[in-house]
């Protein structure tokens, strides 16, 4: 494939969260992808170690999804979402719910996971009003959580690069610290052991607040952004505990670990822990259209269900809420997972990847390796007066020696799709080997 294929002038693209000066100057292309490669704009093979944005849990150009897409197109390329419908977006609903965690038997569609966790909660403090407790306003995060990029995901999430530009965001938010202990956890396979007394920090803020101001916590069962943090034994099943007794919603937020990223359909079954609002999408349409998906319990969605029926119930949703295209590709996504096993395909190759990534341990600058499922961290030591600049020399290397990671902070995430087989866990692994043996 030739170099004609990119264009002659890059700085009409105001790139997201990417140093766009460093790439013009050295762009990083891809024009096709297949399975398990990308292929770039000179024809190199990339393997892809992070399911592109930690979304394309099926691989590349899969053949349902493509000729779903393409025969929806063709027969019903948009239909309004409000007071009409088309038949897929019933029956994707249907599908997500089918494989939820019991009792999340309602879904609103979005067009992205920020847009899932606004939805998501607005419907916390829409609740809390239609049940009578209009005071429940206040919205609970945790400090290091990563909830997208719109207003009320920056304001309940903690990544402080993420928020700090943006003014005062929401009021009425507080945070609880994250479970990441280097000193006590680094190098744990699996969960780690120490810090289900964070769980505990909840009350704090609850008394401090007083259950009857707070309507919703927000977590992600794994935080993935941020770097892969994951919680001890536990944890969650207190905050679970904890909401429940003083009446406050729990939201899970599973952009990253739905859809089988853990070797469970939600990271919910996993931990064995059922939220009452779950926030989904990425791995909803295998990446390839925006889409999310938010569930909720029957008793949220009947508590709106009141009043004169020709009424509107909630307001809210989008242009492209249920879109067809979407919904055909998310159906055709679902079905390809069922057809392949892929929900829970992750648990029988976790304890390779585990081994594989662990074997990292007493490499150059490495001071944790972190794992769950088929999703993996591997952090760095950080150059004095130069974070991130270790981590991203390793993203771009890799890049050129044809594998895709991701770093945040100093920290390299990787999270295969789940189509990935052990030599592609070796190639990721020992390229990575390689490339800690040089740098600075």
């Amino acid at each position: 494939m030739s170099n004609r294929t990119v264009p002659n002038d890059l700085s009409a693209f105001w790139m997201p969260f990417t140093a766009n000066r460093q790439f013009k100057k050295a762009p990083r292309m891809f024009v096709a992808a297949k399975d398990m490669y990308y292929t770039t704009a000179d024809g190199r093979q990339v393997l892809d170690g992070t399911a592109g944005l930690w979304c394309v849990n099926a691989g590349h150009c899969r053949p349902k999804i493509v000729e779903a897409i393409q025969n929806q197109a063709a027969e019903l390329d948009y239909a309004p979402a409000f007071q009409m419908g088309h038949p897929k977006a019933f029956e994707l609903a249907n599908r997500i719910v089918d494989i939820a965690p019991e009792g999340l038997n309602h879904v609103l569609f979005t067009n992205s996971g920020s847009e899932s966790v606004e939805t998501a909660l607005k419907v916390a403090l829409a609740y809390q009003r239609v049940k009578g407790e209009g005071a429940r306003t206040r919205l609970i995060g945790r400090e290091r959580a990563y909830h997208g990029v719109n207003f009320g995901g920056i304001s309940v999430g903690g990544i402080v690069t993420n928020r700090k530009m943006f003014g005062t965001l929401l009021t009425g938010v507080d945070h609880m610290p994250h479970t990441h202990n280097l000193s006590k956890n680094a190098f744990s396979k699996g969960l780690p052991q120490h810090g289900v007394e964070l769980a505990d920090e909840l009350e704090r803020i609850i008394t401090l607040h007083d259950a009857s101001t707070i309507a919703a916590v927000i977590v992600e069962p794994v935080a993935g952004s941020t770097g892969v943090l994951i919680p001890p034994p536990g944890y969650l099943q207190r905050l679970r505990e904890i909401t429940k007794k003083h009446g406050i919603l729990l939201i899970f937020d599973e952009v990253i670990t739905g859809y089988g990223r853990l070797g469970t359909p939600f990271g919910a079954d996993y931990f064995g822990v059922t939220p009452d609002i779950m926030v989904t999408a990425k791995g909803l349409t295998n990446g390839v259209i925006p889409m999310g998906a938010v569930l909720v319990s029957s008793e949220i969605h009947d508590a709106f269900m009141t009043g004169p029926e020709h009424v509107i119930e909630f307001f809210h949703g989008y242009t492209y809420s249920g879109n067809p295209i979407a919904s055909a590709a998310g159906l055709a996504t679902l079905e390809t997972y069922k057809d392949e096993g892929l929900l829970t395909r992750g648990a029988e190759l976790a304890p390779y990847f585990e081994q594989a990534l662990h074997s990292l341990k007493g490499e150059r600058h490495v001071i944790d390796i972190r794992n769950i499922g088929l999703v993996g961290a591997i952090e760095l030591e950080s150059i004095p007066g130069a974070p991130t600049k270790r981590a991203f020399a390793a993203f771009v290397k890799a890049f050129e020696q044809g594998v895709l990671i991701r770093t945040t902070g100093d920290i390299i995430a990787l999270s295969p799709p789940l189509i990935v087989e052990k030599q592609h866990i070796d190639t990721i692994v020992e390229t990575l080997r390689g490339i800690l043996k040089t740098l600075e």
